[in-house]
């Protein structure tokens, strides 16, 4: 009986009466054009590497994916496979699993771990029916495997899928890069002594997962400071969640906080994720933390220590792995004392401290703040703006910004929206900034044909009244010890000549220092000479 013909084993079925090709290749689809698939990239932007010892199979491989549109280069085998993935510039490696020099999984493995800043996707294609080959190619790393025989068709449609998926993960990895982007330290404005130092805390923080407790006013950019913590660190990756708790009644905020089970209440018709489950493995933000109940202080107090939560309706905790950053406009040290903030939460979320400084006091950096404001409102509204006007600019200059940076941010977008022109002058500001000064207390002075003593005296009084009363903050904005400070404002009172004790107390009232509140005071100030880090200025850099 006459024998078959021999066959190599490596080689695809050849299908019956191919069609639309020449030669004895499967019909395929002709390529799209420009060599693209439904709704995919070009081919043409993709190399693809055959990894195959056998001649005629690795020439069939090529010339398939060729007629795909795809570049495809070739290599005899393993070594010269990884040779040519370690120069880079492959997108996908084709290869077979059994081969003379090196084995397809050891390949892998290499490829794995070549010094390639995209380490190519790999397709294996195994022996037929070896099942655990494939699973073994799979669990190193490789995109898909083809068992033999396969059709041609099917080996082009896993090239597709894998290419695909890699445009896919690059355009996440972009916009990922995209979201970090306004983070990193060279995209927040700020070349005063006062931010510089801020950037050095948040540098010093962000390897860690310590907790962190935000300071400052509103408006001077606190959630930008915590994002930029988070994106520094190595929890980048991993989400990063904000919530307000001001905004948010106590009674919804601790299932938002910490999750529901189905039945715990009578909406809970389902199962439903807290915060803090969302931001496993990353950053919890907390703003306005001194808004906190006395309830969910204890709660999430407990949550700290613990490193656990329990769901309204749960049965047990869930452990959890978060680091958590909050932020306040409030002075917690002075909540203490009153009794409305917890001492011991207080500390757990003050183990290292960042405070923002108020923009008046970062007179450096308001000019720089104005030009990136500009910039990015001009390119948003498509108009071609130059620069502020020299009589805006004083303007400007000439404000104290009690919004902070955002209330700059606002003027500035409002003036690019009104501008008509190529630069924005004072008619395009707020009419509010355009009519006072409240910095110029040396025209001020003049008006009023004020002594120095006069003009110090009522310098200190604003400085009072801006930091409620507290006469430690105001000591640092004046540049003074306490002592000088206390003797000045004594000094003043003398000025007013006594009065009666109940003009006394009401100008006392109006510099926010109240008699009953001295001793406190002065119990505030020896805690904050104990711990430097808890003064409460704000801060909010952008």
């Amino acid at each position: 009986m006459a024998q078959p013909p021999k066959t190599n084993p490596k080689l695809p079925p050849v299908p019956p009466a191919p069609r639309g090709r020449s030669g004895s290749l499967p019909a395929i689809p002709p390529p799209l054009p420009n060599g693209d698939g439904p709704g995919k990239s070009p081919r043409g932007r993709h190399t693809i590497l055959v990894v195959e010892d056998d001649a005629a199979m690795r020439d069939l491989l090529q010339d398939t994916l060729s007629d795909e549109g795809y570049r495809v280069e070739t290599a005899a085998g393993g070594y010269p496979g990884i040779a040519r993935v370690q120069k880079g510039g492959v997108d996908l490696v084709v290869t077979d699993v059994r081969m003379p020099d090196l084995d397809g999984l050891d390949m892998l493995r290499e490829i794995r771990g070549a010094p390639v800043e995209n380490p190519p996707h790999v397709i294996v294609i195994t022996a037929f029916g070896s099942i655990d080959t494939a699973i073994k190619a799979v669990r190193l790393g490789a995109h898909d495997y083809i068992t033999k025989p396969f059709n041609l068709e099917t080996l082009v449609l896993a090239v597709d899928k894998a290419l695909d998926e890699r445009g896919l993960r690059h355009e996440v990895a972009r916009l990922q890069r995209e979201v970090e982007r306004p983070y990193r330290f060279d995209n927040i404005i700020g070349r005063s002594p006062q931010m510089q130092e801020v950037f050095g805390l948040i540098r010093r923080l962000s390897g860690s997962s310590v907790n962190v407790l935000i300071t400052g006013e509103s408006g001077t950019g606190k959630e930008l400071v915590a994002r930029a913590i988070h994106y520094n660190s190595p929890r980048s990756k991993r989400p990063f969640v904000a919530v307000n708790c001001a905004a948010i009644p106590d009674q919804l905020l601790e299932s938002e906080l910490f999750g529901y089970k189905r039945g715990a209440f009578t909406d809970a018709r389902s199962d439903r994720q807290g915060m803090f489950v969302e931001a496993e493995g990353g950053t919890l933000f907390l703003d306005e933390i001194g808004d906190l109940s006395p309830a969910l202080q204890a709660k999430l107090l407990r949550v700290l220590a613990e490193r656990e939560i329990r769901p309204l309706g749960a049965a047990r905790p869930e452990k959890i792995d978060v680091r958590v950053i909050s932020a306040t406009h409030q002075d917690l040290v002075a909540g203490m004392r009153a009794g409305t903030f917890r001492e011991d939460l207080y500390y757990r979320l003050n183990v290292l401290q960042i405070h923002l400084p108020a923009l008046r006091d970062r007179g450096e950096d308001l000019l720089p703040l104005c030009e990136h404001f500009l910039r990015r409102a001009a390119q948003h509204s498509g108009k071609a703006l130059a620069a502020l006007s020299q009589p805006a600019t004083k303007v400007l200059l000439s404000h104290s910004w009690p919004g902070n940076v955002r209330e700059l941010e606002n003027v500035i977008e409002r003036a690019v929206a009104l501008c008509d022109g190529p630069q924005i002058t004072p008619q395009d500001l707020p009419q509010t900034l355009r009519e006072r000064r409240p910095t110029d207390l040396v025209g001020y002075a003049l008006q009023r044909n004020m002594s120095l003593q006069d003009l110090e005296r009522e310098y200190i009084l604003r400085v009072m009244k801006e930091e409620g009363g507290n006469k430690t903050r105001a000591a640092q904005r004046l540049g003074l010890d306490r002592k000088t400070l206390y003797r000045k404002l004594e000094e003043t009172e003398q000025k007013e000549g006594g009065g009666t004790d109940r003009e006394r107390g009401l100008e006392r009232e109006r510099l926010g220092d109240r008699p009953g509140d001295r001793l406190g005071e002065r119990a505030g100030d020896r805690l904050a000479e104990r711990e430097p880090d808890s003064g409460h200025d704000d801060d909010e850099p952008v």
